[in-house]
């Protein structure tokens, strides 16, 4: 198997890097529209430790952490601002995170700066609180919610959803990839970071944080083997998983339900207790 095509999403997606570079435009000119927000909250020393959080008109039903893709290596705060648009629509705050990357800093830092933002977070919205993530931010919120408890048990006890979006969920394959050389991925750390491969925290055993697992039927076939695997692995222990192969999506529009107040991605990311009435 060709390891490295299998991950390959831009030698595969038709005007690759036409995507890539609307991300960015499409971002600022969000946050230029959107008044009530507040850019750059420290949830940590370092200059990516930061998130912003966009807030809804009128009185906030909860908050929505989004974790932005990139193979743990690119990509930061200010390219998703747009994302935030469907949930705001719903009533739903939304804070996005940038975090620090490698190979500055390895894999289990990485996931604890993602810990750090959705807790900090969490101090600046009251009620539920739901986890969204893309591609290697799919990796990161799942993670959070399995092995190892990288969240304190009042943060839990908020989270009501989880949603991976085209997430690598078993991070053993990239370790034949040239994409390991950046990230340094031992089997060590596969074994202890892989959510797919660790026992989800008991609240999403007992069913009582739902989680759903969202893949572009046109993606590479690993992403949504990745997908399945997680809800075969999960669901294998009791937990209730929702699978989505939405159709004539690729990796890199996907994401792009989640700009709408009442797509199948929103009402997946806010579950059943946000059920659109409009």
């Amino acid at each position: 198997m060709d390891f490295d095509d299998a991950y390959a999403n831009m030698a595969h997606i038709p005007d690759a890097t036409s995507f890539v570079a609307e991300w960015p435009e499409r971002a600022a000119a969000f946050r230029t529209i959107w008044q009530k927000k507040r850019l750059d909250i420290a949830y940590g020393s370092e200059p990516r430790q930061r998130f912003d959080l966009f807030q809804p008109e009128g009185m906030e039903k909860g908050l929505v952490v989004f974790i932005h893709g990139g193979y743990w290596r690119a990509f930061a705060k200010d390219d998703w601002s747009h994302l935030a648009a469907g949930t705001l629509a719903r009533g739903f705050a939304m804070a996005l995170p940038s975090y620090r990357l490698a190979p500055q800093v390895p894999l289990h830092e990485i996931c604890s700066d993602v810990a750090a933002a959705v807790t900090e977070a969490a101090n600046y919205v009251e009620g539920p609180i739901h986890l969204v993530g893309h591609s290697a931010g799919g990796h990161l919120v799942t993670r959070l919610l399995s092995g190892r408890a990288l969240l304190a048990a009042p943060v839990i006890k908020r989270i009501l959803g989880v949603t991976s979006i085209s997430g690598v969920h078993d991070l053993r394959p990239l370790l034949h990839t040239e994409l390991n050389d950046l990230l340094a991925i031992t089997d060590d750390i596969a074994a202890n970071e892989s959510p797919a491969l660790l026992t989800p925290l008991a609240p999403v055993m007992a069913g009582e944080i739902g989680v759903s697992v969202w893949v572009g039927a046109k993606e590479r076939p690993e992403f949504r083997r990745q997908t399945d695997l997680l809800a075969l692995s999960w669901g294998g222990l009791g937990v209730p998983v929702t699978v989505t192969h939405e159709e004539g999506r690729h990796h890199f529009d996907v994401i792009n339900g989640l700009i709408d107040f009442n797509t199948g991605l929103v009402n997946a990311v806010l579950g059943t207790e946000a059920a659109c009435d409009f």
